[in-house]
């Protein structure tokens, strides 16, 4: 996350940074090998199928086994892997995060209104039919992410949900992301990770037909996969590496304020995390504190890097200044913590989701407590588009219903439009039916 240099040349004076970044560059960049390699997998998959797809998970990730899909048995014994406690974590995020979804479908309503006498126009939400989810489980497997790329477009109504979560070392796939998976109402899972998964559900190689999107987060090589399947199918976004911005005053507990920056540093040595704050004093007791909680963190070697990097400071001379200055970070998550937190709230439109008030942490959301969906656009993509949601999977679909006493009002003015453009094809569609309309309004 940087800022515009336009909008730093516009606040002149009015902020003072005081932690900048180490490294200058951006927190994520398209590596011209990454690019490369992925580009050569999805060629050779499309061109020679489901070998191509299980020569890569063999050398990717030391799988042998030519079974990719698991059986209703293994599904139905994921939950015995886990603790009681465990089980009843997840399926309260599951119900949370389906409860939710389900309340922003009732919102989307179909409707039809009459634009003028006859003539009928309105759209229809229909679902998406078919989905693939990636569910990644590397260093840290992030088990809310299928409630929110599987359970999500099966509340949508989807039709079929394909789920693929990558092989541990062992060959068999994290238990608590695959009861998630099956917890989330996944139609179909297989153990298959990477550009080969993103590839095998994209060209239709796993006894199904092909999907018609994509979801789900994962590594530079997954990303890049999206990124090019783009076009062959839909997908969510274009996200990572996780990001967060808070934004606070001198009423905000620098304690907190500080575990919450390291909470998402935590994802990735380039996870960017930025405080904007109208205090100059709580910006440097939230400084010394991130030092102070980095001495004893146990994930110091990826938060560290992270926040020496990519995290920064920043302080605003007033609310308006620090509302200038989160709108164009467009953070992935946004966190206010204020004695204002409902006029920060109005006055700011760039965020992929945002907590309201000191008792709202991003791993509410990311764990999947919190009901929202937790994939979110990054790199200042919330600038002009929302996270994934209930409403993605679903395509509002127009439609018009015109009687033929409407015509006169569509008919004379496309002739007069299509005579100006010279195109005689579209005049004629709409000049028949005056002529028509006419003769029988004769009889």
């Amino acid at each position: 996350m940087r800022f515009a240099p336009s909008l730093i040349r516009e606040l002149g004076g009015s902020h003072r940074i005081l932690k900048a970044p180490a490294n200058d560059g951006p927190a994520a960049q398209r590596e011209p090998a990454v690019i490369q390699r992925v580009s050569d997998m999805l060629t050779t998959i499309e061109r020679d199928g489901m070998d191509a797809v299980l020569r890569y998970a063999r050398e990717l990730d030391g799988r042998h086994d030519t079974r990719v899909e698991l059986d209703a048995a293994t599904l139905h014994n994921s939950a015995a892997q886990l603790t009681p406690e465990h089980r009843e974590a997840l399926e309260l995020g599951a119900e949370r995060t389906t409860a939710f979804a389900r309340a922003q479908r009732a919102h989307l309503q179909d409707f039809e209104t009459e634009l003028a006498p006859g003539l009928i126009t309105g759209h229809r939400y229909v679902p998406v039919q078919r989905v693939g989810a990636y569910l990644p489980a590397g260093r840290f497997p992030l088990t809310a992410g299928a409630f929110m790329t599987v359970g999500v477009p099966k509340v949508a109504g989807v039709d079929t949900v394909l789920a693929c979560l990558p092989p541990g070392r062992d060959g068999t796939p994290d238990p608590a992301v695959l009861y998630s998976a099956h917890l989330s109402g996944a139609d179909h899972i297989y153990v298959l990770g990477g550009v080969q998964a993103l590839a095998a559900m994209a060209f239709g190689l796993l006894g199904e037909r092909p999907v018609d999107m994509l979801v789900g987060a994962g590594n530079a090589y997954v990303a890049e996969a999206k990124r090019q399947l783009f076009g062959t199918v839909g997908i969510d976004l274009l996200a990572g590496p996780s990001e967060v911005a808070v934004l606070a005053d001198d009423t905000a507990d620098a304690e907190l304020v500080a575990a919450d920056l390291l909470g998402q540093a935590e994802h990735g040595i380039n996870s960017p995390a930025a405080l904007i704050t109208t205090s100059e004093a709580l910006g440097h007791a939230v400084i010394n504190e991130v030092d102070r909680q980095l001495e004893t963190l146990p994930t110091k070697d990826i938060a560290g890097p992270a926040w020496r990097d990519h995290g920064s400071v920043t302080w605003a001379a007033d609310a308006d200044t620090a509302i200038a200055l989160t709108d164009d970070l467009a953070p992935e998550h946004l966190e206010v913590i204020t004695a204002h937190d409902e006029h920060y709230h109005r006055a700011l439109r760039n965020y992929g989701s945002i907590f309201l008030g000191p008792w709202s942490t991003v791993a509410y959301s990311d764990k999947g407590m919190a009901g929202t969906n937790h994939v979110l656009p990054t790199a200042g993509g919330a600038k002009h588009s929302a996270g994934l949601s209930v409403s993605r999977f679903l395509k509002p679909l127009t439609y018009q219903r015109v009687s033929e006493q409407a015509t006169p009002l569509l008919a004379d003015a496309v002739d007069v439009i299509s005579q100006y453009e010279q195109m005689a094809a579209h005049r004629a569609t709409a000049t028949l039916r005056t002529d028509r309309h006419q003769k029988g309004h004769a009889r």
